[in-house]
């Protein structure tokens, strides 16, 4: 099973950020070696391109969906991994092209510190991608409702027979707690699709307490006492949020906290 998450003490990263931070230090390293060679350095502008890029990628998802956030702040807090790959690949290019013009003594090491950190980045996301692209149902493993009932997510898909969004979240995650606002909202306005809540690793009375103290009103909210749903799809950092189509199986998944947008662009996926 591929790894969606990886938790490191409080922080967590998807496994397409650290293969972006991986391919990026092997462009810092292959520019510092040819830079070395030709006596100047680019790490400066490798540091500069990360970031044009960065920019240009949330400019262009904020643009796609400008009506799903309310206020300048909600639109800069790029906490709900809101980003355009397009977006940022032509922003990068564009940046490129434009340093590599300007200056011709970066031309050669800066051009293979971006060629090794390229080669490396689509290669381990491509082969991710196919691995992800596989079949990959529904987990069938065994939960409990809020009353206690036994419950699996294969039996309700089949009796639904709608697309499903699996959310893993724990009552001591905030930005779990920061996004159930945004699913309840979601569970209201798209009756043709199932939201599921599975804690993790939390007792029934500790998940009521939760409810009962902040209020949400949520269908579909069980326990998964053995954290059995993450470790059977790979997703070990919390919040993570699974897309299932109709028939159960995987579409996307997004890890992180979502906003309108971010949940917005995964249902599309559904539809």
């Amino acid at each position: 099973m591929l790894q969606q998450s990886i938790a490191l003490g409080p922080m967590g990263f998807s496994i397409h950020q650290l293969l972006i931070g991986l391919a990026f230090l092997l462009a810092l390293l292959a520019g510092a070696l040819l830079g070395r060679r030709h006596r100047v350095a680019v790490s400066d502008t490798l540091f500069t391109l990360l970031l044009v890029a960065l920019v240009g990628a949330r400019l262009v998802f904020v643009l796609r969906y400008w009506g799903e956030y309310e206020g300048l702040l909600s639109r800069l807090d790029i906490r709900d991994g809101g980003f355009d790959i397009v977006g940022g690949l032509v922003a990068a290019l564009a940046y490129a092209g434009w340093t590599l013009w300007r200056s011709p003594r970066q031309r050669v090491p800066l051009s293979g510190a971006l060629l090794a950190g390229g080669f490396v980045w689509g290669l381990t996301a491509a082969s991710a991608t196919m691995i992800e692209h596989q079949s990959r149902p529904l987990p069938e493993v065994a939960l409990t409702t809020r009353s206690g009932e036994p419950i699996d997510l294969p039996h309700l898909s089949r009796s639904t027979q709608q697309p499903m969004v699996v959310n893993l979240w724990a009552s001591w995650c905030p930005p779990c707690i920061r996004e159930m606002p945004v699913f309840a909202q979601a569970q209201d306005n798209e009756p043709g699709i199932t939201f599921v809540f599975v804690n993790q690793g939390e007792s029934l009375g500790q998940i009521n307490a939760f409810m009962d103290e902040y209020g949400f009103s949520l269908d579909n909210v069980w326990q998964d006492p053995r954290n059995a749903v993450g470790q059977a799809t790979g997703a070990n950092a919390m919040p993570t949020t699974l897309y299932y189509d109709a028939d159960g199986q995987l579409v996307s998944t997004h890890f992180g906290e979502l906003s309108s947008a971010t949940l917005q662009q995964g249902l599309e996926r559904l539809r």
